[in-house]
């Protein structure tokens, strides 16, 4: 299921990010998207050898190295190299699924599997009108509306569009994780698993010994599981 990571870029790095991408070379978004995707698709994204792309993509990369909340739930083992895209008035993304393997830019036809899609927000909400990450759950649709600087993670599986624009410029950032572990519900066990342990940490003494065994269980369900 979708999880919301609050803050996973400082103000600081939203206001670098936004000033580097605002100053960079943008493109046609269609010329990025796969055969079923492109008839759908009218979007505006950052060209992939654009100088100040690269330049807010190692901001985002060394955020997601700091940010523990994103290491616990994606186990990341690789991480696509961050692009970026604008909607503007009228713009939209309709309803479509990432594919399932990317050639990773810049590793000699490296290819990844993509378990998990994420879209990190770099502009606030006040500053467009409508524009939402529309993911189809189980449940029903959600709609996604994130403060500049938050990230949704959900499974790449799971189909998604980007509502139209109807004011203003929707900015963001968007990706693919290749997990560690390649079953979705072993990965949400060992999150869950994780977050408790914490949890369990933060009201008991150091060393405790019921954190110490759950810890003992987490890393051998991880190595168990582990695809390296």
């Amino acid at each position: 299921m979708p999880v919301h990571i609050p803050e996973i870029l400082t103000p600081d790095q939203v206001a670098e990010c936004r000033r580097l991408v605002a100053a960079g070379s943008w493109v046609d978004g269609r010329s990025t998207a796969g055969p079923q995707a492109a008839h759908s698709k009218k979007n505006m994204q950052l060209a992939p050898e654009c100088t100040k792309a690269a330049a807010a993509r190692a901001v985002i990369l060394q955020a997601l190295s700091d940010g523990l909340l994103f290491r616990s739930l994606a186990l990341p083992r690789l991480i696509y190299p961050p692009m970026f895209n604008r909607y503007e008035e009228g713009m939209t993304y309709g309803l479509h699924v990432d594919n399932s393997v990317q050639t990773i830019p810049g590793a000699n036809g490296q290819m990844m599997r993509a378990d998990l899609s994420a879209t990190l927000f770099l502009s606030d909400p006040e500053e467009y009108d409508d524009g939402e990450l529309e993911l189809v759950t189980d449940s029903g649709s959600e709609l996604i509306r994130l403060p500049a600087g938050d990230m949704i993670v959900y499974p790449t599986t799971m189909l998604h569009r980007v509502t139209p624009v109807t004011r203003g410029n929707r900015v963001a950032s968007f990706f693919w994780i290749q997990s560690l572990v390649r079953d979705a519900a072993s990965r949400s066990l060992l999150f869950a698993l994780d977050r408790s342990i914490i949890d369990l940490r933060s009201r008991t003494q150091p060393d405790d010994p019921a954190v110490l065994s759950l810890t003992n269980v987490y890393h051998n369900l991880v190595r168990q599981w582990c695809d390296a």
